[in-house]
């Protein structure tokens, strides 16, 4: 019965988005990728790229202990959802072979500019295209890690992509993916700020203010109950999932290079942010290994 439940809720919620093309999440993204305003230097620069790293990781510190970059060295890495490449260039400058696919082609084209930036283009693989098709244009070839981080649930078809990561496993590829969490805080807040807790609008509400730029077509929230049975569903076994990540910053501030923290996290103690963190975080990190019969 918890599988009949769980697939008609999952039917529901892609119903609500499968109307959503593809290229209107491309246009989103391509109109400002991910990160891009992590630094106010010239785009493209060193400098640029440094800032970018370093904003990043210090916001979401758990980035690095989720991807454990130094563990693939000399490993194949499969990333879907490249991005302007922060994660991909510290896989290959700890030591990997990474082939990185990207939606966008504003993004990806700074990603090329990152890997040239730093010396590391040889180390990497380029791909443009559409994640759900990705057998299409990635050659299939087995990999050691299969790594998306904030993805998958910016495209229309979620489980699409998950059953092409199958593809390119062998026995022991382990696959990392982060993906949101409903029951979170930032559901909460947005659903509080913007939505004025129009609960029966939730899916709309959370996708247009999921990300700095309004508007994203589509973003999914899942539990991790979900998360794991749709992981199950296409042959996929769960080893480790764990719950991270409030973002404590004043924005106004934060737009201008500033850590402020918004009052009511100013005076919450450290010990107990970090269990909220780890109970109504913003993502859900997973780590699986394919189930081969």
């Amino acid at each position: 019965m918890g599988i009949i439940y769980f697939e008609k809720k999952m039917i529901n919620e892609m119903n609500f988005f499968k109307k959503i093309s593809i290229k209107k999440v491309q246009e989103f993204w391509d109109r400002r990728p991910c990160n891009i305003r992590h630094s106010p230097k010239p785009v493209g620069t060193r400098e640029y790229f440094d800032e970018v790293e370093k904003r990043k990781y210090f916001v979401e510190p758990h980035i690095p202990r989720f991807a454990q970059f130094e563990r693939w060295k000399g490993k194949k890495v499969l990333e879907i959802g490249c991005g302007i490449g922060t994660d991909m260039i510290n896989f290959a400058r700890a030591g990997a072979y990474v082939t990185a696919v990207e939606l966008s082609k504003k993004s990806l084209e700074i990603a090329r500019k990152r890997a040239e930036v730093y010396g590391l283009q040889n180390r990497i693989k380029f791909y443009h295209g559409n994640a759900e098709e990705l057998s299409k244009f990635v050659p299939i070839e087995p990999y050691d890690l299969i790594y998306s981080f904030g993805v998958i649930h910016h495209t229309p078809n979620p489980e699409n992509v998950i059953k092409e990561i199958k593809k390119y496993c062998h026995k022991n590829t382990e696959v990392k993916i982060m993906v949101y969490n409903r029951f979170s805080w930032k559901v909460f807040w947005i659903l509080l700020k913007f939505g004025k807790l129009r609960f029966w609008d939730w899916k709309r509400i959370i996708a247009r203010y999921s990300e700095a730029q309004e508007g994203s077509p589509v973003t999914y929230t899942f539990t991790k109950k979900e998360i794991e049975r749709l992981l199950r569903k296409s042959g996929f076994r769960v080893k480790e999932i764990w719950i991270d990540h409030i973002f404590p910053y004043d924005i106004k501030n934060y737009i201008r290079y500033k850590y402020v923290k918004v009052w009511y996290f100013r005076i919450l103690p450290k010990k107990i942010f970090r269990w909220l963190e780890k109970h109504i975080g913003w993502h859900i990190c997973v780590t699986a290994e394919p189930i081969f019969t």
